[in-house]
């Protein structure tokens, strides 16, 4: 009997959640719906397929779960405008802007704490809070947020590069290029 509601509090959730508008035989419908099946929470949306991301992100840039730490930390520290979080997770030394007159190089997180403003537009903070993990577009040259107003870079810490350590290796405005 319970095999038989669970099994009829499945279809009710199928059909509800499917679309499905063919209704069973008046033989077929449970007499009484049991109640479980309306407070059953909805199921939750599928998660996206990032096998092909992750592998990118191994060949290219290093660890997958670190590029994911690396970007929920900036995601997060930009939200709550955290100048010294942001900071942490920077390669130093860093040119912001690096193909503009106006580029400015930064060579440690301090002075980084004192520009986070004029590095961390209203601009590169919308890139940054709207880019999702599998949407990123990767290349040799790290992990692009955006249209490359940021990148995510596997930094070599030894001359075979053996050993890396990811961090942002680019921050750049591009809202001057062509879309």
């Amino acid at each position: 009997m319970r095999s038989t509601t669970c099994l009829a509090s499945l279809l009710i959730l199928a059909s509800t959640t499917f679309g499905c508008r063919q209704s069973a035989a008046p033989s077929e419908r449970p007499a009484n719906p049991p109640a479980a099946a309306s407070t059953q929470p909805a199921a939750a949306p599928p998660q996206p397929n990032t096998a092909a991301i992750d592998r990118s992100i191994s060949t290219n840039v290093g660890d997958p779960a670190r590029v994911r730490e690396i970007l929920a930390t900036l995601q997060q520290s930009v939200q709550k405008h955290d100048a010294a979080a942001v900071a942490a997770i920077v390669s130093y030394p860093i040119t912001i802007n690096p193909h503009k007159p106006d580029a400015l190089i930064i060579r440690t997180p301090k002075v980084f704490v004192e520009r986070y403003d004029q590095v961390i537009t209203p601009h590169i903070a919308d890139v940054i809070e709207n880019q999702k993990y599998e949407t990123l577009f990767v290349n040799d040259q790290g992990a692009m947020l955006g249209d490359g107003e940021v990148w995510i870079a596997g930094i070599c810490k030894d001359k075979t590069c053996q050993q890396t350590d990811i961090r942002i290796r680019t921050i750049q405005n591009t809202t001057g290029k062509p879309k």
